[in-house]
């Protein structure tokens, strides 16, 4: 069973601190982080994810962005990853944990999960429900371990 998951995508403030809290509520025995390949260091969740997943219970409080760094990276035990594009990068950062990166959608698709960051209220709904699903497919198998 993996214990350790870290939920990643670009800035750390839309759809990575979104996976991360996700799956946490639906499998709360893991530990379950995020970070972004270019992280908004320190920056809160946005303002516009942070709502949407509020009105569908979950809580975005407390996020703090991070940069997806090699110690971050190797100490996760499985990685998802919002795009392709994400697995590219985080091979130039930490090589070495490739095998370990897979799409946040995998288990639904796997066509990635588009950056709903500065677009409107609606897409950002659109994500949640897209997040949400992968997530159920994830914890399904997570817990199953």
């Amino acid at each position: 069973m993996f214990n350790n998951i870290l939920v990643v995508c670009v800035g750390n403030i839309c759809r990575s601190p979104l996976g991360e809290r996700l799956l946490q509520a639906k499998v709360p025995g893991l530990n379950v982080s995020s970070a972004g390949i270019g992280a908004l260091v320190g920056k809160p969740a946005d303002e516009t994810a942070s709502q949407v997943a509020a009105e569908h219970g979950i809580s975005l409080d407390g996020h703090s962005a991070r940069q997806a760094s090699a110690e971050i990276l190797t100490g996760a035990e499985l990685i998802l990853v919002m795009e392709s594009g994400h697995k590219a990068a985080i091979a130039q950062i930490a090589p070495q944990v490739s095998g370990r990166v897979m799409l946040a959608d995998h288990w639904i698709g796997g066509k990635g999960v588009a950056d709903p960051y500065r677009h409107s209220k609606e897409f950002h709904q659109l994500v949640f429900t897209q997040l949400d699903s992968a997530m159920d497919a994830w914890a399904q198998r997570l817990a199953a371990k």
